[in-house]
C-alpha cells in the first residue's frame, strides 16, 4: 500500500484554521459562571488551612496543659516551648494533609522543613534575651512566606491536579 505524503502546509491551510477559530465553543451556561482556583492556589490554601488548624489546636492544647489563661501569658513564660509547639502544630497537620492528597515524602519533608527552619532565628531571639516573648505572630507570618517560596520554587509539582 502506498501512503500519500501530505505536507504540513496542506494539512493546516490558512482557510481551515480560520474556520476552526471562528467556531463557537460549546460551554454550558451553568459551568460558565463557576469560579475555580488554579491548582497552585488551591493547594496553597489547603495547606494554609491545615497550618491554621494545627496552630489553633496546638495553642489550645499548650495553654490547657500549662494552666495559664491566655496565649500571651504562655509566650512570655514559656517562649521556647511555645515556638516549638507552633512549629510542630503547623508541620504535622500539613504533612498529613499533603500525604492524604497524594504528595510524596520528599515534598512533605521539604514543606516540614519550610515550617521548622524559620523557628531557629526566633528561638535565638529568645535565648539571647533580645525579646521576652516568643514572637509567634511574626514566626507564623514567616512560615506562610516560606511555604509560598518553596511552592514557587517547585511550581511544577504544586500546580498539578490532585
Amino acid at each position: 500500500m502506498a501512503q500519500a505524503r501530505v505536507s504540513t502546509e496542506e494539512r493546516f491551510s490558512g482557510a481551515d484554521l480560520d474556520r476552526e477559530a471562528s467556531k463557537p465553543l460549546a460551554i454550558s451556561p451553568g459551568k460558565q459562571n463557576k469560579r475555580r482556583f488554579a491548582p497552585f492556589w488551591r493547594h496553597y490554601l489547603q495547606m494554609a488551612a491545615a497550618m491554621v488548624v494545627g496552630m489553633i489546636a496546638s495553642g489550645a492544647i499548650f495553654v490547657s496543659i500549662v494552666g495559664l489563661k491566655t496565649w500571651d501569658e504562655v509566650t512570655i513564660q514559656y517562649p521556647t516551648q511555645a515556638l516549638l509547639a507552633m512549629a510542630a502544630g503547623m508541620s504535622i497537620p500539613m504533612v498529613a494533609w499533603m500525604r492524604y492528597r497524594g504528595m510524596g515524602w520528599k515534598n512533605s519533608y521539604e514543606m516540614a522543613g519550610a515550617m521548622v527552619l524559620p523557628v531557629i532565628p526566633f528561638l535565638c531571639l529568645v535565648w539571647f534575651g533580645v525579646t521576652k516573648s516568643a514572637q509567634c505572630g511574626a514566626y507564623c507570618a514567616v512560615t506562610f512566606v516560606a511555604m509560598f517560596a518553596l511552592m514557587r520554587y517547585r511550581r511544577s509539582e504544586y500546580s498539578t491536579q490532585m
